[in-house]
């Protein structure tokens, strides 16, 4: 149902638009529905997305300090007060400081723990590939004997006339080549 600008009786409103009575929420579930549905009536309108809050810094000590003063006889009643925050503040700048130099610390030994990680899967892969490389080489002394053979087989075959002499080589080739299977540990 569309309220007209005769039935809302407000100047300004659109005729065509309706009018928005005001929820409020009363948990943070409903909160963030609400939220949702406010954003999901216009798709093609940009969400706003808040940028990340800056890190806290501590304010820097001053460099020239005027009036020098200390919880000390001879200080008046409101001193003792002003003297009490600044210590609370350059407690917390040294506390900032020691948590930031902490996190400084445990990030180079991050960096380091990677390197180290690095390197020793470089040297696992480097010991795999020259393990691979030593099977293919292998492979290809088995492959070059069994050609060699088969070569001496075919010119010894022509050469010699009985049957018994043939498989007997053929028993003798079969046990100097190297018989092994890929993939087994």
């Amino acid at each position: 149902m569309a309220v007209t600008k005769e039935q809302d009786g407000r100047p300004g409103k659109p005729p065509g638009k309706e009018s928005q009575r005001l929820i409020i929420a009363k948990t943070p579930v409903e909160e963030q529905r609400l939220k949702l549905e406010r954003l999901m009536r216009n798709p093609d309108k940009p969400a706003p997305i808040p940028d990340r809050p800056k890190e806290w810094n501590p304010r820097a000590p001053p460099e020239f300090v005027r009036d020098v003063m200390g919880s000390s006889a001879g200080a008046g009643s409101g001193e003792f007060h002003v003297y009490r925050h600044l210590r609370r503040r350059e407690y917390q700048r040294q506390d900032f400081l020691d948590k930031m130099t902490e996190k400084q610390n445990m990030d180079l030994v991050y960096l380091d723990k990677v390197s180290d990680n690095q390197q020793a899967a470089d040297e696992r892969t480097a010991k795999r590939r020259k393990k691979r490389e030593k099977l293919k080489q292998k492979k290809l002394m088995a492959k070059k004997a069994k050609q060699d053979a088969n070569k001496g087989e075919d010119s010894e075959k022509s050469s010699s006339s009985s049957e018994e002499d043939d498989q007997e080589r053929e028993a003798e080739d079969d046990a100097d080549a190297p018989s092994f299977v890929m993939g087994k540990r």
